[in-house]
């Protein structure tokens, strides 16, 4: 049997080749036997969200645990990843069990684990649970009778949906979003908060909100290059203030403005930040992964806040948010976390704190990125993955290691950084990250500048200089 790794977040397979019932099972058994050696009365949340196979591979999943005695509290109809979390919080659950392969193409499906926390499992005990790992499945869930385990109460049918609406009802001020003259629009690329934004905010316009695991063939990660429906109708519509985006299980976001134009997530961090501590008095430690700008570090200093950079993965922010007093964890790819919430990043609250942002201030989102920019400067960022061959891409970060790039095309490189990838700065500021994918088969290179079309062409130069060697 191969071996099942989990990786930046989860272990992610293509669905029937290695993403399979049994590998399921596997992986359930040493879930199982961790909750078992290490929790007296284990219980656990688990669902799953719109992907092929999700409602069979979490049932697999529920019926493995509920015949060691495990209770599981099984989500009704598909759910997003935060409300796993928020759900494994509030049932005061010892774990949270998600079938998703969030923003990956529609062959994946994956397992993610979360903490009682509400959080990412830590690193250390993912590992713990990797080591148990069985080469074969012990026990065939086929043996097992689901109806049996329900009328025991082993598995119960929990509304996951209905607790995080609530929730979310509870924290913000949706009548002041909802009778603004904001005109907003969301595009759930087929994914996991299309129902939840339906109940929350139903008047507002909305796209790709449909039960639809092929998401058309656009793997639902909320970047600009699987957005340009979204960007163009917004565009053409000339009347939408703001539209919000969320990934396949709805824990990573984007924005676009009233123009179609994509805000990245370097820019919601600023705002997010500018916003909670200018106008709401908050404070607490920024933590960031290694990817995002280093224009957060301008900001924070403008504002005497600590900033911490961590390796790429949400567990690293989240094992300092269980910590310390954190106002904000965020990560390059669109995951993002904030004070008063779970430690865990969700697309759709930090959504709505943009646009309760909006409305209350009465300003639009191109004004308030000025209201950052006269702090940290106007900058653009931009992003290429670069899918090579195995050897070609290996070698390329063997090359990194060794330190022969000094420069790319005509860019000279001035220092370099290298927590989790290599970040090439140049002179004046602008930099080039590479870095291999944990959870793909590519090569993501990053570029930032102070224009879009400086930001492109160092990623030219980059990739010109990349595939010479």
């Amino acid at each position: 049997m191969n071996k099942i790794k989990f990786g930046t977040d989860g272990w992610r397979a293509i669905i029937a080749k290695d993403f399979t019932v049994e590998n399921v099972e596997r992986v359930t058994c040493a879930v199982a036997d961790w909750l078992l050696n290490s929790n007296e009365k284990p219980t656990v949340v688990l669902g799953h969200d719109c992907r092929f196979g999700g409602e069979l591979f979490a049932r697999t999943a529920a019926k493995i645990l509920a015949s060691r005695g495990i209770q599981v509290h099984l989500a009704n109809g598909f759910v997003s990843t935060p409300m796993i979390s928020l759900g494994t919080v509030n049932y005061k659950a010892s774990l949270g069990i998600i079938i998703t392969a969030s923003h990956n193409p529609p062959s994946y499906n994956g397992y993610k684990l979360k903490g009682h926390y509400g959080g990412p499992l830590l690193p250390s005990n993912v590992e713990e649970i990797e080591k148990l790992i069985p080469e074969k499945s012990p026990v065939s869930s086929d043996d097992i009778d689901m109806a049996e385990l329900l009328s025991k109460r082993l598995i119960q049918a929990v509304d996951l949906e209905t607790m995080y609406c609530e929730h979310v009802q509870a924290n913000f001020d949706l009548a002041a979003i909802a009778k603004s003259n904001l005109n907003l629009a969301y595009d759930a690329m087929f994914g996991a908060g299309q129902n939840v934004m339906r109940r929350l905010l139903p008047d507002i316009t909305f796209m790709h909100c449909d039960y639809n695991p092929s998401f058309e063939g656009t793997p639902p990660e909320p970047i600009l290059k699987n957005l340009r429906p979204f960007s163009e109708f917004i565009s053409l519509s000339g009347n939408i203030d703001c539209g919000l985006v969320t990934d396949g299980d709805a824990d990573r976001l984007g924005l676009f403005d009233h123009e179609g134009k994509f805000i990245d997530s370097h820019h919601i961090i600023l705002l997010l930040i500018h916003y909670m501590v200018k106008y709401r008095g908050m404070s607490g430690k920024v933590v960031t992964a290694f990817s995002t700008t280093p224009r957060v570090a301008k900001l924070c200093a403008h504002y005497g806040l600590e900033l911490e950079v961590v390796k790429i993965g949400f567990k690293y922010i989240c094992e300092i948010m269980l910590k310390e007093d954190v106002l904000l964890g965020g990560e390059e790819s669109g995951g993002i976390a904030v004070k008063g919430h779970i430690p865990e990043r969700d697309g759709i609250w930090t959504g709505l704190v943009i646009w309760e942002y909006m409305a209350k201030s009465g300003k639009s989102l191109y004004e308030l990125i000025e209201e950052v920019y006269e702090i940290t400067g106007p900058f653009h960022f931009e992003r290429s993955d670069l899918s090579l061959p195995e050897t070609v891409k290996n070698n390329i970060v063997k090359n990194c290691k060794e330190g022969k790039y000094s420069s790319f095309g005509k860019y000279k490189v001035d220092h370099v950084e290298d927590l989790d990838g290599w970040k090439y700065f140049f002179e004046n500021g602008d930099w080039l990250m590479i870095r291999a994918s944990g959870t793909e088969a590519v090569l993501r290179t990053y570029a930032e500048s102070s224009t879009k079309a400086e930001a492109l062409d160092i990623l030219k130069d980059g990739r010109e200089t990349l595939l010479m060697n």
